[in-house]
């Protein structure tokens, strides 16, 4: 416990170490090739930097604080230092280190830090998973595409090689009660169904060694179980772009894309007059949970302009080009609007004032007539006629012939009028 004692003082004093001017004027990192398993070795590396370049170079010392590890091997330039340590059994170690002037080591330091160490009596590596297709490897993380061929492959870290003479049994367990045992770091598979799945990995590594006090060959064994999650989705199959070709300036321009494939979808359009190859994200991008985008777009200039979409889901990329021809604009809707509303506000204040016209006209036409055909009235006019053509009166004799002459020539009413009376002869 001591080494754990003198490791956590050294790094009290090193956070509650006040900042020196020094600290100002020189960076220092550290870093380690770890994790690694018990008996193999990993490096540690410092590096000091000069924050200002009017610093004077010089040549610098480099302290390492590295126990309870055993140091295998040292070496030191003039800005960094190196050291090779390892560990009989796991744990995590913090190793640390601070920079003197070369010929002044009980001078103030003028940098220090510390990195952490982790060890264990496992192997250590890591899953990774590829997408086959043409002939090319491309990952996308945990997730592949449904129909292609998935690699899925194990990589072995090991910085100083100590499983170099070892021999490896990999067991592998798809998590659909799939399982398959290789020599080889890697397996194959095409999955056809959708969905999220765990693969398990179990290493086992062999290998003779010589035995420290017996001089023996013996087996030595080591293992390691590893796991990843697979995420199986559907390809990027294809883009349908529905709406028109040919547009106005100044008109609202309707699109809707149509997706076959599994959401999110990460979508990137981009209309310029010529159909590019839409890379990075020097584009429009959306991310959208469905199928189906809706797209507008207002044209200020006349010409021959195209769509360029981009959409991918993780696993796959498609793109697709839509041409769309814009002309120069007629008559603008609003006037044509305006002028069709006048025109049948017109036509309705013409119907009104002919049907109007008409109305009153049949008013003015209604006469009555009043025929009178008994005898009484025969001779109360004959009689009218006789006195009235007698010499008191000249006047009245010659106005009766034009009275009777209006009264025949006054066109009668039409046969649609019924007569006001009726007489029976």
């Amino acid at each position: 416990m001591r080494w754990l004692l003198c490791a956590l003082l050294l790094l009290r004093l090193q956070l509650g170490h006040s900042r020196s001017p020094a600290a100002e004027l020189y960076s220092l990192e550290i870093t380690n090739n770890g994790p690694i398993t018990t008996g193999a070795q990993a490096t540690v590396q410092a590096r000091l930097r000069m924050k200002n370049e009017n610093v004077t170079s010089n040549w610098y010392h480099f302290n390492w604080v590295y126990a309870p590890l055993i140091l295998i091997e040292k070496s030191e330039q003039q800005f960094n230092s190196i050291i090779n340590v390892t560990g009989e059994f796991p744990g995590t170690f913090p190793v640390s280190v601070w920079v003197t002037h070369k010929h002044c080591w009980l001078c103030r330091p003028i940098a220090r830090n510390v990195t952490v160490l982790q060890i264990t009596e496992f192997i250590t590596g890591n899953l990774t998973i590829a997408q086959i297709e043409d002939s090319t490897v491309t990952t996308h993380g945990s997730s592949s595409s449904t129909g292609t061929v998935t690699r899925i492959s194990f990589s072995l870290h090991d910085p100083s090689h100590y499983f170099k003479s070892a021999s490896f049994v990999y067991n592998w367990d798809f998590g659909d009660g799939v399982y398959q045992i290789t020599k080889e770091p890697f397996v194959y598979c095409n999955c056809s169904s959708m969905g999220n799945r765990t693969v398990h990995l179990k290493v086992v590594a062999e290998w003779e060694q010589v035995g420290s006090i017996i001089h023996e060959r013996e087996i030595m064994q080591k293992t390691g179980d590893f796991t990843t999650a697979l995420e199986l989705l559907d390809a990027v199959k294809s883009i349908d772009i529905v709406g028109s070709r040919e547009t106005h300036v100044m008109e609202n321009l309707n699109l809707s894309l149509h997706i076959n494939g599994t959401p999110p979808l990460a979508l990137c359009w981009l209309i310029k007059s010529e159909c590019i190859p839409l890379e990075g994200d020097k584009c429009h991008l959306v991310e959208i949970s469905g199928s189906c985008y809706n797209l507008s777009h207002t044209f200020r200039d006349a010409g021959q302009y195209c769509l360029s979409v981009r959409v991918e889901n993780g696993v796959t990329m498609l793109q697709t080009y839509h041409g769309i021809k814009v002309q120069p604009a007629g008559i603008h809707p609003a006037f044509f609007v305006l002028l069709c509303t006048a025109l049948v506000s017109a036509m309705l204040v013409l119907v009104l004032y002919t049907t109007f016209r008409s109305h009153k006209q049949q008013k003015d036409l209604v006469e009555v007539a009043d025929f009178d055909f008994s005898p009484l009235a025969d001779e109360h006019r004959s009689n009218n006629s006789k006195s009235g053509c007698g010499p008191v009166c000249c006047r009245s004799c010659f106005l009766q012939p034009s009275k009777e002459a209006a009264w025949e020539s006054h066109e009668l009413l039409h046969s649609f009028y019924k007569p006001v009376k009726m007489y029976t002869l």
